[in-house]
């Protein structure tokens, strides 16, 4: 919490993935929903490895000698984020992206509760509030004017696929925290930032053999298409680089259960490029909801600082 860099790192994250997502959003038109999940990997892994080198020659410096159980925490978290990612795509095909996102965004619930469970993450009551906020705005979001009920629209594939989304992603932030935490063990010249980029490549290049080794096997004409489709993939792989990037940042320097929460603003951004990239229109309550979501995160990080 010390290391001022978490916040300016999740909003950027936040910003980046909504651009990112709103553009694979396009790409699973034409693809399957591995197809489209492997595009993020196959081609933001080059982009990865730039941002590793780039910071290296800005900050060089002896490499760290991680654990070795850093390459599960790797393993796990990429795993975590392909199912995460595949849910997320399959929310799409039920509901617009705005509420597709949204329902994905109960990970910053799971997550808090999680990272407790699991890593002993606590946090200020205020934070607590905020993450009520959020949940009430997510609420309205998910059923996006209509009036079924929020219990009925748990029951909704849109619903079932984002909320699942939501918890793998959870998982993955989680094991992406304890991956850099394996490798950022210098006391005190320890390097999250550095720590961070490490376990991107090697995250981005396990998930690259895993979901480009089952599309061979299963998919082989969607891998043509995949290959074929560079131009408008290589914008995927760049903004998920560049998003996961910072998300790693937020994890490796802040409370996971803080990083999701500010990092819901990427429901905000999502409006903007669901409406103005995508062309769809939002109700009234839809954006009241992102209203709840934004005041939700602005009492997280007052009751956090």
């Amino acid at each position: 919490m010390a290391f001022p860099i978490w916040l300016p790192a999740t909003l950027l994250a936040g910003a980046t993935q909504a651009w990112r997502t709103a553009v694979q959003r396009r790409v699973s038109k034409e693809l399957s929903v591995n197809a489209a999940g492997l595009v993020r990997y196959l081609y933001g892994l080059p982009f990865a490895l730039m941002l590793l080198a780039g910071y290296r020659l800005i900050y060089p410096g002896p490499l760290p000698s991680p654990d070795p159980s850093f390459l599960l925490f790797c393993l796990g978290g990429g795993l975590a984020q392909i199912v995460a990612t595949n849910l997320l795509i399959m929310a799409f095909a039920h509901r617009n992206f705005v509420v597709g996102t949204a329902y994905s965004k109960t990970e910053a619930v799971q997550g808090a509760i999680l990272s407790f469970l699991l890593m002993g993450e606590r946090l200020p009551p205020l934070a607590w509030a905020g993450i009520g906020c959020g949940v009430a705005g997510i609420m309205l979001l998910s059923v996006g004017g209509k009036k079924p009920g929020f219990l009925r629209a748990l029951g909704q594939p849109a619903a079932l696929c984002g909320i699942a989304s939501g918890f793998f992603f959870a998982l993955t932030a989680i094991a992406i925290r304890r991956g850099t935490q394996e490798v950022d063990a210098g006391g005190a010249n320890a390097d999250p930032v550095l720590a961070a980029l490490i376990v991107l490549v090697v995250t981005v290049a396990m998930q690259t053999v895993m979901q480009g080794g089952f599309l061979l096997l299963r998919e082989p004409g969607e891998m043509r298409k995949v290959l074929h489709g560079w131009p408008i993939s290589g914008q995927v792989g760049l903004l998920s680089a560049l998003g996961s990037a910072c998300w790693f940042t937020g994890f490796a320097t802040a409370p996971v259960a803080l990083v999701r929460i500010v990092g819901q603003v990427e429901v905000a951004f999502t409006l903007g490029f669901g409406h103005f990239y995508l062309g769809e229109r939002m109700k009234r309550s839809e954006v009241m909801g992102l209203v709840l979501v934004a005041t939700g995160v602005v009492l997280a990080l007052t009751g956090a600082l």
